[in-house]
């Protein structure tokens, strides 16, 4: 048995999922998986057409921080996307707009017979620069799923936050290492023994919003908001008038001029996707 075969083997026992094909339970971007052995566990280091801003996502994570997570939200809305998550909020205030490109992982509860791997280690300790771990525990808030040790290893590698669908714990840590950190709740309880990393790099739902590893987000104070890779050309454009759009309305507001005048559309026409093409 060659070494690469040992590594799936032993990633497919701790129930870290390595797929090169998209569909249900696979990652939807096609990536091609380069196995590595983290504390003896075969991970996907990751390597995926790009997911990462190394990977040549850069100017749109650029792009994204210069707007606010309202106006790519107003964009979806526009294009009829879904994307928006209303459920999550900042565990602590970081003063700056979070994008990035998303890393998944799926949460299960522990079972005897079932996976024991760590909770996001096998993510964390091969995540690049800007990557956004996103992590889902299907909305759970009776047990953390995020905590401060999990955030001093995901600071060293550079990533640019976290988001919980479900609780964390440890938020003055994530705040410490100037880690933003978004989830429905903070809570005292451990993971330790009641949830386990199903699999990294797949399909999973996010406030009833899918999210897949390669996927764009962007979280501020207002919320957390994805948009699909396939998506982020059109979605971007988008965002910039409607952003543009609002600077004008805001300047006129403080111009003087009637808000009632200035939020009539005859004055400053309602961006429009046709207006885009």
């Amino acid at each position: 048995m060659t070494a690469n075969e040992t590594a799936a083997r032993e990633a497919a026992g701790n129930g870290t999922a390595m797929h090169d094909t998209p569909g249900d339970g696979t990652a939807s971007h096609g990536t091609a998986v380069n196995e590595k052995a983290v504390n003896g566990t075969a991970v996907n280091e990751k390597a995926v057409n790009g997911t990462g801003a190394s990977g040549g996502a850069a100017a749109e994570v650029a792009r994204l921080r210069a707007l606010d997570a309202c106006a790519i939200s107003d964009a979806l809305d526009t294009l009829g996307l879904p994307g928006a998550v209303t459920v999550l909020r900042p565990m602590w205030s970081a003063g700056r707009v979070v994008a990035g490109v998303v890393r998944t992982v799926k949460a299960a509860p522990k079972s005897a017979a079932g996976p024991a791997t760590h909770i996001a280690t096998p993510l964390v300790a091969v995540a690049d620069p800007d990557d956004v771990v996103v992590v889902d525990n299907h909305g759970r808030t009776d047990v953390s799923c995020w905590g401060g040790l999990l955030a001093e290893a995901a600071a060293q590698r550079g990533v640019a936050g976290v988001i919980v669908d479900g609780a964390c714990r440890d938020v003055q840590d994530c705040e410490g290492v100037d880690l933003p950190l978004f989830a429905r709740a903070a809570v005292t309880v451990s993971a330790r023994g009641r949830i386990v990393q199903e699999a990294m790099d797949v399909p999973i739902q996010v406030g009833g919003v899918r999210v897949c590893s390669g996927d764009f987000v962007i979280a501020d104070r207002n919320g957390v908001v994805f948009v699909a890779r396939h998506e982020i050309g059109r979605v971007l454009g988008l965002a910039e008038r409607i952003a543009a759009r609002e600077a004008d309305m805001a300047r006129a507001v403080r111009s003087g001029r009637s808000v009632i005048d200035v939020m009539h559309d005859s004055q400053f026409p309602t961006v429009t996707e046709e207006a885009t093409s």
